[in-house]
Protein backbone atom coordinates (compact mmCIF):
# COMPACT_ATOMS: atom_id res chain seq x y z
CA UNK A 1 0.00 0.00 0.00
CA UNK A 2 1.33 3.12 -0.92
CA UNK A 3 1.64 5.85 1.43
CA UNK A 4 1.53 9.71 1.17
CA UNK A 5 3.83 12.82 2.09
CA UNK A 6 3.28 14.12 5.33
CA UNK A 7 3.46 17.64 6.63
CA UNK A 8 4.44 18.30 10.14
CA UNK A 9 3.69 22.08 11.58
CA UNK A 10 4.37 21.45 15.27
CA UNK A 11 7.32 23.69 15.09
CA UNK A 12 5.18 26.88 13.79
CA UNK A 13 3.99 27.08 17.15
CA UNK A 14 4.54 30.30 18.43
CA UNK A 15 4.64 31.68 14.92
CA UNK A 16 1.82 30.67 13.21
CA UNK A 17 -2.11 29.94 15.13
CA UNK A 18 -5.43 28.94 13.73
CA UNK A 19 -6.53 31.95 13.37
CA UNK A 20 -3.79 32.31 10.67
CA UNK A 21 -5.04 29.85 9.23
CA UNK A 22 -8.59 30.92 9.12
CA UNK A 23 -7.63 34.57 7.47
CA UNK A 24 -5.41 33.23 4.66
CA UNK A 25 -8.03 30.53 3.85
CA UNK A 26 -10.29 32.13 1.86
CA UNK A 27 -7.24 33.47 -0.37
CA UNK A 28 -6.17 29.91 -0.67
CA UNK A 29 -9.42 28.54 -1.79
CA UNK A 30 -9.50 31.17 -4.60
CA UNK A 31 -5.94 29.72 -5.58
CA UNK A 32 -6.72 26.47 -5.83
CA UNK A 33 -9.80 26.70 -7.78
CA UNK A 34 -8.31 28.98 -10.42
CA UNK A 35 -5.58 26.48 -10.52
CA UNK A 36 -8.18 23.58 -11.15
CA UNK A 37 -10.56 25.78 -12.99
CA UNK A 38 -7.50 26.60 -15.98
CA UNK A 39 -9.06 30.44 -14.81
CA UNK A 40 -5.67 32.18 -13.22
CA UNK A 41 -2.89 33.94 -14.95
CA UNK A 42 -0.91 31.57 -17.36
CA UNK A 43 -3.68 29.23 -17.72
CA UNK A 44 -2.49 28.31 -21.01
CA UNK A 45 1.10 26.60 -19.31
CA UNK A 46 -0.75 24.19 -16.92
CA UNK A 47 -0.24 21.20 -19.02
CA UNK A 48 1.86 19.62 -16.09
CA UNK A 49 -1.27 19.23 -14.22
CA UNK A 50 -2.62 15.96 -16.98
CA UNK A 51 0.38 14.05 -15.83
CA UNK A 52 -0.92 10.87 -17.59
CA UNK A 53 -1.46 13.16 -20.70
CA UNK A 54 1.76 14.38 -21.20
CA UNK A 55 3.52 11.33 -20.20
CA UNK A 56 1.33 8.70 -22.27
CA UNK A 57 1.85 5.14 -22.72
CA UNK A 58 3.52 5.76 -26.25
CA UNK A 59 6.07 8.42 -25.19
CA UNK A 60 7.10 6.53 -22.24
CA UNK A 61 7.58 3.28 -24.54
CA UNK A 62 9.41 5.59 -26.94
CA UNK A 63 11.32 7.06 -23.93
CA UNK A 64 12.42 3.62 -23.04
CA UNK A 65 13.51 2.15 -26.24
CA UNK A 66 15.45 5.22 -26.94
CA UNK A 67 17.41 5.41 -23.42
CA UNK A 68 18.11 1.45 -23.98
CA UNK A 69 19.90 2.33 -27.21
CA UNK A 70 22.11 5.30 -26.25
CA UNK A 71 23.03 3.05 -22.73
CA UNK A 72 24.12 -0.14 -25.07
CA UNK A 73 26.30 2.63 -27.66
CA UNK A 74 27.79 4.90 -25.20
CA UNK A 75 30.21 4.79 -22.48
CA UNK A 76 29.28 8.66 -22.13
CA UNK A 77 25.70 10.16 -21.97
CA UNK A 78 25.82 14.62 -22.13
CA UNK A 79 22.60 16.18 -20.96
CA UNK A 80 23.05 19.92 -22.62
CA UNK A 81 20.52 22.48 -21.30
CA UNK A 82 19.99 25.16 -18.64
CA UNK A 83 17.30 26.17 -16.42
CA UNK A 84 14.06 24.23 -16.10
CA UNK A 85 16.04 22.15 -18.87
CA UNK A 86 18.84 20.77 -16.63
CA UNK A 87 17.68 21.09 -12.63
CA UNK A 88 15.28 18.90 -12.70
CA UNK A 89 16.73 15.87 -14.47
CA UNK A 90 19.81 16.44 -12.65
CA UNK A 91 17.57 16.75 -9.56
CA UNK A 92 15.92 13.10 -10.29
CA UNK A 93 19.61 11.52 -11.28
CA UNK A 94 21.32 12.88 -8.10
CA UNK A 95 18.81 11.52 -5.81
CA UNK A 96 17.91 8.00 -7.53
CA UNK A 97 20.34 6.86 -10.40
CA UNK A 98 21.86 3.25 -9.65
CA UNK A 99 25.38 4.60 -9.03
CA UNK A 100 26.75 2.38 -12.41
CA UNK A 101 24.56 4.44 -14.58
CA UNK A 102 24.73 7.97 -13.00
CA UNK A 103 28.51 8.42 -13.46
CA UNK A 104 27.81 7.86 -17.16
CA UNK A 105 25.69 11.13 -17.11
CA UNK A 106 27.38 14.23 -17.51
CA UNK A 107 25.95 18.07 -18.28
CA UNK A 108 26.91 20.76 -20.37
CA UNK A 109 24.90 23.85 -21.48
CA UNK A 110 23.94 25.62 -17.62
CA UNK A 111 27.27 27.78 -18.02
CA UNK A 112 29.51 29.91 -20.31
CA UNK A 113 32.48 28.53 -18.70
CA UNK A 114 35.49 27.88 -21.35
CA UNK A 115 37.41 26.65 -18.07
CA UNK A 116 34.02 23.83 -17.72
CA UNK A 117 33.16 23.17 -21.17
CA UNK A 118 37.39 22.64 -21.85
CA UNK A 119 37.85 19.43 -18.82
CA UNK A 120 34.63 18.14 -20.01
CA UNK A 121 35.89 17.72 -23.41
CA UNK A 122 39.17 15.98 -21.73
CA UNK A 123 37.15 14.02 -19.63
CA UNK A 124 35.07 12.34 -22.96
CA UNK A 125 38.12 12.21 -25.61
CA UNK A 126 38.50 8.71 -25.40
CA UNK A 127 34.40 7.52 -24.53
CA UNK A 128 31.62 7.10 -26.84
CA UNK A 129 29.15 9.33 -26.30
CA UNK A 130 25.71 10.08 -27.28
CA UNK A 131 24.05 13.73 -26.25
CA UNK A 132 20.85 14.89 -25.37
CA UNK A 133 19.90 18.52 -26.50
CA UNK A 134 16.93 20.22 -24.34
CA UNK A 135 16.28 24.08 -25.17
CA UNK A 136 12.41 24.95 -26.39
CA UNK A 137 13.46 27.66 -28.65
CA UNK A 138 17.39 26.58 -28.95
CA UNK A 139 19.16 29.93 -29.00
CA UNK A 140 19.16 29.48 -25.45
CA UNK A 141 22.92 31.12 -24.92
CA UNK A 142 24.26 28.85 -22.55
CA UNK A 143 22.52 25.75 -24.23
CA UNK A 144 23.22 26.72 -27.98
CA UNK A 145 27.30 27.40 -27.56
CA UNK A 146 27.78 24.16 -25.43
CA UNK A 147 25.58 22.25 -28.40
CA UNK A 148 27.35 23.77 -31.03
CA UNK A 149 31.22 22.81 -29.33
CA UNK A 150 29.84 19.54 -28.44
CA UNK A 151 29.12 18.80 -31.81
CA UNK A 152 32.09 20.06 -33.71
CA UNK A 153 33.57 17.78 -30.96
CA UNK A 154 31.19 14.72 -32.10
CA UNK A 155 32.14 15.37 -35.60
CA UNK A 156 36.11 14.44 -35.02
CA UNK A 157 34.80 11.75 -33.87
CA UNK A 158 32.73 9.84 -35.92
CA UNK A 159 31.12 10.23 -39.34
CA UNK A 160 28.00 12.24 -40.22
CA UNK A 161 25.61 9.27 -40.06
CA UNK A 162 26.72 8.18 -36.77
CA UNK A 163 26.57 11.46 -35.41
CA UNK A 164 23.00 12.11 -36.59
CA UNK A 165 22.76 8.72 -34.33
CA UNK A 166 24.02 9.93 -31.14
CA UNK A 167 21.88 13.43 -31.00
CA UNK A 168 18.42 13.57 -29.26
CA UNK A 169 16.77 16.77 -29.49
CA UNK A 170 13.64 17.88 -26.80
CA UNK A 171 12.48 21.09 -28.20
CA UNK A 172 9.64 23.02 -29.68
CA UNK A 173 6.59 20.70 -31.28
CA UNK A 174 6.75 23.04 -34.85
CA UNK A 175 9.47 26.00 -34.29
CA UNK A 176 12.75 27.28 -33.68
CA UNK A 177 16.35 26.86 -34.00
CA UNK A 178 16.57 23.11 -32.55
CA UNK A 179 13.39 22.45 -34.03
CA UNK A 180 15.47 23.18 -37.64
CA UNK A 181 18.20 21.46 -36.79
CA UNK A 182 16.76 18.15 -36.23
CA UNK A 183 14.64 18.60 -39.40
CA UNK A 184 17.49 19.41 -41.47
CA UNK A 185 19.87 16.59 -39.64
CA UNK A 186 17.30 13.66 -39.41
CA UNK A 187 17.76 13.91 -35.78
CA UNK A 188 15.71 11.78 -33.04
CA UNK A 189 13.32 14.94 -31.21
CA UNK A 190 11.02 14.21 -28.42
CA UNK A 191 8.46 17.25 -27.78
CA UNK A 192 8.60 19.80 -24.96
CA UNK A 193 4.45 20.05 -24.38
CA UNK A 194 3.33 23.73 -25.75
CA UNK A 195 1.77 24.29 -22.53
CA UNK A 196 4.29 22.83 -20.04
CA UNK A 197 7.15 25.71 -18.92
CA UNK A 198 10.87 25.00 -18.87
CA UNK A 199 10.60 24.79 -14.67
CA UNK A 200 7.35 22.25 -14.54
CA UNK A 201 8.75 19.89 -17.30
CA UNK A 202 10.64 17.46 -15.01
CA UNK A 203 7.79 14.84 -15.41
CA UNK A 204 8.05 15.31 -19.50
CA UNK A 205 10.56 14.24 -22.05
CA UNK A 206 13.02 17.17 -20.55
CA UNK A 207 13.77 14.99 -17.02
CA UNK A 208 12.15 11.46 -18.59
CA UNK A 209 14.65 11.02 -21.33
CA UNK A 210 17.81 11.65 -19.04
CA UNK A 211 16.35 9.70 -16.11
CA UNK A 212 15.82 6.96 -18.12
CA UNK A 213 19.46 7.06 -19.51
CA UNK A 214 20.95 7.05 -16.05
CA UNK A 215 19.07 3.80 -14.93
CA UNK A 216 15.65 4.96 -13.12
CA UNK A 217 12.11 3.60 -13.62
CA UNK A 218 10.27 6.49 -15.29
CA UNK A 219 7.21 4.52 -14.87
CA UNK A 220 7.15 4.83 -11.28
CA UNK A 221 8.44 8.48 -11.14
CA UNK A 222 5.05 9.00 -12.96
CA UNK A 223 2.65 7.11 -11.26
CA UNK A 224 4.05 8.75 -7.70
CA UNK A 225 3.54 12.37 -9.25
CA UNK A 226 -0.35 10.78 -10.32
CA UNK A 227 -0.94 9.56 -7.60
CA UNK A 228 -0.01 12.56 -5.54
CA UNK A 229 -2.34 14.63 -8.26
CA UNK A 230 -5.24 12.26 -7.17
CA UNK A 231 -4.71 12.46 -3.63
CA UNK A 232 -5.21 16.68 -3.88
CA UNK A 233 -7.71 16.80 -6.07
CA UNK A 234 -9.66 13.83 -3.37
CA UNK A 235 -8.52 16.37 -0.19
CA UNK A 236 -9.98 19.32 0.74
CA UNK A 237 -8.97 22.07 2.17
CA UNK A 238 -5.93 22.21 4.42
CA UNK A 239 -6.33 18.41 4.33
CA UNK A 240 -4.46 18.95 0.23
CA UNK A 241 -0.74 19.27 1.53
CA UNK A 242 -0.20 21.78 -1.61
CA UNK A 243 -2.49 24.80 -0.28
CA UNK A 244 -1.59 23.87 3.39
CA UNK A 245 2.24 24.19 2.44
CA UNK A 246 1.50 27.58 0.00
CA UNK A 247 -0.97 28.68 3.25
CA UNK A 248 2.21 28.60 5.54
CA UNK A 249 4.38 29.83 3.32
CA UNK A 250 1.94 33.41 2.61
CA UNK A 251 1.60 33.04 6.47
CA UNK A 252 5.04 33.95 7.50
CA UNK A 253 5.71 35.81 4.47
CA UNK A 254 3.34 38.46 5.69
CA UNK A 255 4.70 37.92 9.27
CA UNK A 256 7.99 39.44 8.00
CA UNK A 257 9.88 36.15 7.38
CA UNK A 258 11.45 36.98 3.69
CA UNK A 259 13.72 33.55 3.20
CA UNK A 260 12.88 30.10 3.04
CA UNK A 261 14.97 27.10 3.53
CA UNK A 262 14.79 24.01 2.08
CA UNK A 263 17.12 21.66 4.43
CA UNK A 264 17.23 18.06 4.36
CA UNK A 265 19.51 15.92 5.99
CA UNK A 266 19.63 13.47 2.74
CA UNK A 267 22.74 14.31 0.91
CA UNK A 268 20.94 12.61 -2.23
CA UNK A 269 18.36 15.63 -2.18
CA UNK A 270 20.78 18.61 -2.28
CA UNK A 271 19.99 18.54 -5.78
CA UNK A 272 16.07 18.21 -5.58
CA UNK A 273 16.60 21.80 -3.52
CA UNK A 274 18.47 23.24 -6.19
CA UNK A 275 15.73 22.40 -8.58
CA UNK A 276 12.95 23.89 -5.92
CA UNK A 277 14.84 26.90 -5.45
CA UNK A 278 14.28 27.86 -9.54
CA UNK A 279 11.11 26.30 -9.45
CA UNK A 280 9.72 28.75 -6.17
CA UNK A 281 12.23 31.70 -7.39
CA UNK A 282 11.31 32.21 -10.91
CA UNK A 283 7.60 31.42 -10.63
CA UNK A 284 6.99 33.78 -7.52
CA UNK A 285 9.80 36.76 -7.71
CA UNK A 286 7.92 39.11 -9.19
CA UNK A 287 6.48 42.65 -8.63
CA UNK A 288 9.31 43.13 -6.14
CA UNK A 289 7.94 41.12 -3.60
CA UNK A 290 8.69 37.24 -3.14
CA UNK A 291 10.09 34.89 -0.34
CA UNK A 292 13.51 34.30 -1.48
CA UNK A 293 14.31 30.62 -1.60
CA UNK A 294 17.78 29.32 0.18
CA UNK A 295 19.06 25.68 0.27
CA UNK A 296 21.23 24.01 3.18
CA UNK A 297 22.78 20.61 2.93
CA UNK A 298 23.09 19.21 6.70
CA UNK A 299 24.55 18.32 8.54
CA UNK A 300 27.28 20.02 6.86
CA UNK A 301 25.62 23.14 6.37
CA UNK A 302 25.41 23.12 10.17
CA UNK A 303 28.87 24.15 10.71
CA UNK A 304 28.24 26.96 8.96
CA UNK A 305 24.93 28.10 7.67
CA UNK A 306 23.63 27.14 10.92
CA UNK A 307 25.13 29.86 12.91
CA UNK A 308 22.91 32.39 11.12
CA UNK A 309 20.11 30.23 10.97
CA UNK A 310 20.29 30.21 15.12
CA UNK A 311 21.46 33.46 15.95
CA UNK A 312 20.75 35.87 12.49
CA UNK A 313 18.42 38.03 11.59
CA UNK A 314 14.53 36.50 12.55
CA UNK A 315 13.79 37.25 8.92
CA UNK A 316 14.02 33.51 8.23
CA UNK A 317 12.11 30.20 8.16
CA UNK A 318 12.71 26.51 7.23
CA UNK A 319 10.90 23.44 5.35
CA UNK A 320 12.84 20.53 6.55
CA UNK A 321 12.13 17.96 3.36
CA UNK A 322 13.14 14.50 5.66
CA UNK A 323 13.14 10.63 4.15
CA UNK A 324 11.75 8.48 6.87
CA UNK A 325 13.09 4.82 5.62
CA UNK A 326 16.61 5.24 4.46
CA UNK A 327 17.43 2.47 1.38
CA UNK A 328 21.46 2.55 2.89
CA UNK A 329 22.42 1.77 6.26
CA UNK A 330 26.17 1.95 7.83
CA UNK A 331 26.75 0.63 11.29
CA UNK A 332 29.11 2.56 13.93
CA UNK A 333 31.85 -0.15 15.07
CA UNK A 334 32.74 -0.48 19.10
CA UNK A 335 35.89 -0.19 19.25
CA UNK A 336 38.26 -1.55 22.28
CA UNK A 337 40.15 1.21 22.84
CA UNK A 338 37.19 3.85 22.25
CA UNK A 339 39.83 6.98 22.56
CA UNK A 340 37.39 8.70 20.44
CA UNK A 341 35.21 8.14 23.17
CA UNK A 342 32.16 7.37 20.81
CA UNK A 343 31.10 3.65 21.90
CA UNK A 344 28.37 5.46 23.54
CA UNK A 345 27.22 5.18 19.63
CA UNK A 346 28.27 1.62 18.92
CA UNK A 347 25.84 -0.47 17.18
CA UNK A 348 23.40 2.26 15.84
CA UNK A 349 23.01 3.11 12.18
CA UNK A 350 24.16 6.26 10.72
CA UNK A 351 20.72 6.58 9.69
CA UNK A 352 19.79 6.80 13.34
CA UNK A 353 21.81 9.44 14.44
CA UNK A 354 21.06 11.53 11.37
CA UNK A 355 17.18 11.20 12.43
CA UNK A 356 18.51 12.29 15.87
CA UNK A 357 20.38 15.62 14.14
CA UNK A 358 17.35 16.68 12.25
CA UNK A 359 15.35 16.20 15.69
CA UNK A 360 17.82 18.47 17.73
CA UNK A 361 18.37 20.56 14.54
CA UNK A 362 14.47 21.56 14.02
CA UNK A 363 14.21 22.28 17.88
CA UNK A 364 17.34 24.61 18.36
CA UNK A 365 16.19 26.35 15.32
CA UNK A 366 12.34 26.67 16.83
CA UNK A 367 13.79 27.43 20.36
CA UNK A 368 16.23 30.35 18.57
CA UNK A 369 12.92 31.98 16.50
CA UNK A 370 13.27 30.41 13.55
CA UNK A 371 9.55 29.13 12.63
CA UNK A 372 10.02 25.68 10.70
CA UNK A 373 8.04 22.45 9.18
CA UNK A 374 8.80 19.63 7.73
CA UNK A 375 8.00 17.75 4.78
CA UNK A 376 7.90 13.64 5.36
CA UNK A 377 9.03 11.53 2.43
CA UNK A 378 8.29 7.59 2.79
CA UNK A 379 10.91 6.24 1.18
CA UNK A 380 13.77 7.95 -1.59
CA UNK A 381 12.33 5.83 -3.98
CA UNK A 382 11.10 6.52 -8.24
CA UNK A 383 7.55 6.90 -6.98
CA UNK A 384 7.67 9.14 -4.02
CA UNK A 385 10.16 11.62 -5.58
CA UNK A 386 7.23 11.66 -8.35
CA UNK A 387 5.24 12.18 -5.84
CA UNK A 388 7.07 15.52 -3.99
CA UNK A 389 8.07 17.05 -7.65
CA UNK A 390 4.45 17.09 -8.33
CA UNK A 391 3.11 18.19 -4.91
CA UNK A 392 5.57 21.04 -5.13
CA UNK A 393 4.68 22.14 -8.53
CA UNK A 394 1.03 22.25 -7.30
CA UNK A 395 2.04 24.14 -4.06
CA UNK A 396 4.40 26.78 -5.81
CA UNK A 397 1.33 27.62 -8.73
CA UNK A 398 -0.97 28.21 -5.43
CA UNK A 399 1.58 30.38 -3.36
CA UNK A 400 1.91 32.74 -6.30
CA UNK A 401 -1.46 33.19 -7.36
CA UNK A 402 -2.00 33.97 -3.40
CA UNK A 403 0.37 36.11 -3.91
CA UNK A 404 -0.94 37.67 -6.83
CA UNK A 405 1.78 36.94 -9.51
CA UNK A 406 1.56 34.92 -12.68
CA UNK A 407 3.44 31.77 -11.67
CA UNK A 408 4.18 30.71 -15.25
CA UNK A 409 5.93 33.51 -17.00
CA UNK A 410 9.69 35.15 -16.37
CA UNK A 411 9.89 38.66 -17.54
CA UNK A 412 12.80 39.49 -15.44
CA UNK A 413 14.94 36.99 -16.94
CA UNK A 414 14.82 38.98 -20.40
CA UNK A 415 16.91 41.62 -18.92
CA UNK A 416 20.08 40.16 -18.66
CA UNK A 417 19.90 38.52 -21.72
CA UNK A 418 19.19 41.88 -23.72
CA UNK A 419 22.10 43.26 -22.08
CA UNK A 420 24.68 40.62 -23.18
CA UNK A 421 22.98 40.62 -26.53
CA UNK A 422 24.07 43.98 -26.80
CA UNK A 423 27.39 44.09 -25.40
CA UNK A 424 28.23 41.18 -27.61
CA UNK A 425 27.15 42.74 -30.69
CA UNK A 426 24.29 40.28 -31.70
CA UNK A 427 22.58 41.12 -35.26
Amino acid sequence: MRKQLKLDAKCLNGFVDSDDFEVIKPEVEEAYKCLMERSGKGKEFLGWLEVDRIASEVLLEDIENTAKKMIAMSEAIVVIGVGGSYLGAKAVIKALSPKTLKDKIFFAGQNISGEYISGLLGVLKDKDISVIVISKSGTTTETAIAFRIIEDFLEEKYDQTEVAKRIICITDKEKGALRNIAEEKGLKSFIIPEDVGGRFSILTPVGLLPAACAGIDIRELVSGAVFQRKTNEKNKGYENLSCKYAAIRNILYRKGKRIEIFSTFSYKLRYIGEWWKQLFGESEGKSYKSIFPAACDFSMDLHSMGQLIQEGERNIFETFFIVEEEEEHAIIPERKDNLDNLNYLAGYEMSYVNKKAYEATIEAHHEGGVPSSTIFIPQKTDFYMGALFYFLEEAVAVSAYISGVNPFNQPGVEAYKNKMFKLLGKP
